[in-house]
């Protein structure tokens, strides 16, 4: 079991700035790839970003790509997400995922944390 608690999160204005963190827990031995995924009121869990277990891949989500990147320490065990020009339509709940695989859809996850709200506002 790998756990993952999310921080960073919390109410901020248009074009501001905040950075998202996640800490792996448990069995992390291995190196899992890490991803951030966002929901907002709705049933859809719309990807943001991920990164493989060595750091050396990363893809993003279209309408995030070239304002957020993603990173993790050397240690794997703390993802980041650095979000910068943020927009209103980037409000939603933020969730960090594990998965034993590089991958941008959501079922390839096996982990999930509890989620950060972020909440931009115009």
């Amino acid at each position: 079991q790998v756990q993952l608690v999310e921080s960073g999160g919390g109410l901020v204005q248009a074009g501001d700035s905040l950075r998202l963190s996640c800490v792996a827990s448990g069995r992390t031995g291995r190196t899992y790839t890490m991803g951030w995924f966002r929901q907002a009121p709705g049933p859809e869990r719309e990807f943001v970003a991920a990164i493989s277990g060595s750091g050396a891949v990363t893809g993003y989500g279209d309408s995030v790509r070239g304002r957020f990147t993603i990173s993790r320490d050397s240690a794997k065990t703390t993802v980041y997400l650095q979000m910068n020009s943020l927009k209103p339509e980037d409000t939603a709940s933020y969730y960090c995922a594990a998965s034993g695989y590089y991958s941008r859809r959501r079922d390839a996850y096996d982990y999930w944390g509890q989620g950060t709200q972020v909440t931009v506002s115009s």
